[in-house]
């Protein structure tokens, strides 16, 4: 039983202190001790160019995983954060232009500032976060015929190329323009507001960040997903792993986290 291989059985294959002091024949606490002697720094992806994916997972509060990756390749930086800020984006865009890195385009969320922070660059829009932004305004299960309608046509984003969408937008919008901008008074302020804000506002964002929801359509010569789903992934299997180990330490699970991003492709 080497340390080494230890460490792959604890890591990959999944077993607990438990099952291994259990299985070798000693105590947890060797059992951690040994693992504690197995070094594991980050190991990070390099290329000459590459469509970029950065995206942040939290595994409790105030503790994230910000990831950039290589599209279809493997991570290229990864940093352990508090909060997820355009700052923090910007930061590692420049560590990896600063090693020499083509960034061919960005895929990310739809944080505030960061699509104009990076305008440099082909920016996609991850067409999976606009469909939750759309979700959080008019629920899943929306009643409002407007509402029906405008789902439906999210719903299609993925499926449809750019004309076909901005069609699609730009008919809802003939038909229920008037509608959603209906104007209401308060009784009790006096001031006017819309009738219908969470649909407008809904509309809005998707009419707002139209182009940059169909960069991979503009660029099919650099093969831009549409959405961060290669990371997504990651993020859930990563989870998975670390729900097998529940009450490590930061510092263990920062272990864990560093080796499992350094060998995932």
């Amino acid at each position: 039983m080497t340390n080494s291989n230890l460490w792959i059985e604890y890591s990959e294959g999944k077993q607990t202190y438990k099952q291994l002091s259990d299985r070798y024949g000693v105590s947890p606490k060797t059992i951690k001790r040994r693992l504690d002697k197995v070094s594991k720094s980050p190991r990070y992806y390099r290329v000459e160019k590459c469509v970029v994916l950065m995206d942040t997972t939290y595994f409790g509060k105030s503790f994230g995983v910000m990831v950039f990756r290589a599209s279809g390749s493997g991570n290229l930086l990864w940093k352990f954060v508090k909060y997820e800020t355009v700052a923090l984006y910007l930061e590692g865009v420049k560590f990896l232009e600063g090693l020499g890195i083509a960034i061919q385009a960005i895929i990310c969320d739809g944080r505030r500032g960061l699509f104009k922070s990076l305008s440099d660059y082909p920016i996609q829009m991850c067409q999976f976060h606009q469909a939750a932004i759309v979700r959080r305004y008019i629920t899943s299960n929306p009643k409002n015929q407007a509402a029906i309608e405008l789902k439906e046509i999210t719903h299609l984003m993925s499926k449809t190329d750019k004309e076909s969408f901005f069609g699609l937008l730009q008919d809802w919008f003939d038909r229920w323009g008037n509608y959603i901008n209906q104007r209401i008074t308060d009784p009790n302020t006096g001031k006017s507001r819309y009738a219908h804000r969470r649909l407008r506002s809904a509309y809005r964002s998707l009419d707002e960040n139209k182009e940059l929801l169909f960069t991979w359509y503009d660029h099919p010569d650099l093969n831009i997903p549409n959405t961060n789903n290669q990371l997504e992934g990651i993020f859930t299997d990563l989870k998975n792993k670390l729900r097998n180990h529940n009450g490590l330490s930061r510092k263990r699970k920062e272990k864990l986290i560093n080796d499992y991003l350094s060998n995932v492709k």
